[in-house]
């Protein structure tokens, strides 16, 4: 036994002292990770958009804004942003990941092979989904006949095709609420380790104080889009056929996803980022976060590096010396098609700015993260500046107000330039609003 020890100090004392290097022996400060260098790699299909600085506010031709919005210089640091919109295809592998957990965790209550289980075959507790188990529904009957509840029955089945019933497509996830914290960070003893007072949930409701998971906000959203809204938007005109095909269809794949709300747009970055961390090995950082950009961030990525053009190309016009128009939006007094699309197009149609980022101007307008306020600019921090308000169901419309940016295919031009901002409301669809992500720099 004492040989045994003996040789587990020696390999503790040989661990620790290659662990920090030649530096250790000598007594010096040289951290945990003496020899680890973060690289961060670049995101798949997304634009690294350096650190920098710009007036925000109204320029030469915000005529919607000029009263209201104050120029101010704000310095935001450096992050990566999306090429392009988010499309229908990205977002139906959201749709298609929400389906398959749903489905697998219909069958893991009559089939264990569905749950995650240890050497012996015991099921983890609490239970974790196995995602390596096939579903082949030619091979095995009992699981048609499981999923039953989730298609639609009744008068609600079409030609009689069974057919995954949408509605029951639901997102649970969790956000941290940092200003809540750091709020009640002034109530919190150090000598106890508790907290006092109380703090308002998601849902309105006035709760004490406990913990860390206090500042942890549940929310469950249905993700699937509302492909109604090409019809609900738009009175005495005949958009059936896109209501019909425009997220289904194969041919609008590359389209911009749209019929997507502001608490749907947030649960895709959720999605996002719960699906890169898992695959991140063991041992390793995870510090990737995607979500949606705030409104300064956009205009600074739309402005492309040249921060006082009007539009996202850098020149003063809507049309290029050949005289075509360089977005997708409503020329030419509801010329719709002289842009080279009758409503939406496949994103990258046009040039990109001078980041690279494509459609910054016209196709679909964007949601952002920031909160609408007429009067925001007084009072943002001119560092990274962000104006947030979680709206509670019980809040009146203008207090659930976000910030759009970026014009869409039915808005004239002066909505596709840069500095132009307007709004919508956060648990509202359109067909002409999308979105994109970004995620934040580990060193800017």
């Amino acid at each position: 036994m004492g040989t045994l020890k003996r040789l587990g100090y020696l390999v503790m004392i040989v661990v620790l002292s290659t662990s920090c290097g030649r530096y250790f022996n000598k007594g010096e400060l040289v951290g945990t990770r003496a020899n680890r260098k973060y690289i961060e790699t670049q995101p798949y299909g997304m634009i690294s958009i350096p650190a920098g600085s710009y007036s925000v506010g109204h320029n030469d031709g915000d005529i919607l804004s000029s009263y209201v919005s104050k120029t101010k210089v704000i310095s935001l640091s450096s992050f990566w942003m999306d090429e392009t919109e988010i499309t229908n295809d990205e977002y139906r592998q959201f749709v298609n990941w929400v389906k398959d957990s749903i489905v697998r965790q219909k069958l893991s209550e009559q089939f264990p092979e569905f749950l995650m289980a240890d050497e012996s075959g015991t099921p983890l507790d609490p239970p974790r989904l196995n995602w390596d188990t096939e579903i082949n529904f030619e091979k095995n009957e009992d699981y048609k006949q499981a999923l039953e509840e989730l298609c639609v029955t009744g008068y609600d089945i079409i030609e009689g095709k069974k057919e995954f019933d949408s509605r029951k497509l639901i997102y649970s996830w969790n956000w941290f609420d940092y200003s809540a914290a750091a709020k009640a960070s002034r109530s919190y003893d150090y000598n106890t380790g508790k907290y006092s007072g109380t703090i308002v949930d998601n849902k309105g409701n006035v709760v004490p104080i406990k913990g860390r998971s206090s500042f942890v906000m549940r929310e469950r959203d249905f993700i699937y889009p509302d492909t109604l809204c090409w019809i609900r938007d738009f009175t005495y005109s005949y958009n059936e056929p896109y209501a019909n095909s425009y997220f289904h269809h194969s041919g609008y794949d590359n389209y911009p996803v749209v019929g997507v709300s502001w608490r749907q747009a947030r649960a895709f970055c959720d999605w996002r980022t719960r699906m890169f961390n898992s695959n991140i090995p063991s041992g390793h950082d995870v510090v990737m976060n995607w979500r949606l950009p705030t409104e300064f961030e956009w205009e600074y990525a739309a402005r492309g590096g040249l921060s006082t053009n009007i539009y996202p190309w850098g020149g003063p016009y809507t049309r290029n010396k050949k005289g075509c128009f360089l977005a997708n939006f409503k020329p030419l007094h509801g010329n719709y098609v002289s842009d080279g699309s009758m409503r939406t197009i496949s994103v990258a149609s046009y040039e990109p700015n001078g980041w690279g980022l494509y459609d910054m101007a016209g196709n679909v307008a964007e949601w952002t993260s920031t909160a609408f306020n007429e009067s925001g600019y007084d009072f943002i921090h001119d560092m990274n500046p962000e104006y947030k308000y979680n709206a509670l169901p019980s809040d009146p419309p203008a207090l659930k107000r976000k910030v759009i940016r970026g014009g869409s295919w039915k808005d004239i031009g002066i909505y596709m330039q840069c500095g132009t901002r307007t709004y919508e409301y956060q648990d509202t669809t359109k067909s002409y609003i999308g979105f994109r992500c970004v995620r934040g720099k580990v060193n800017d």
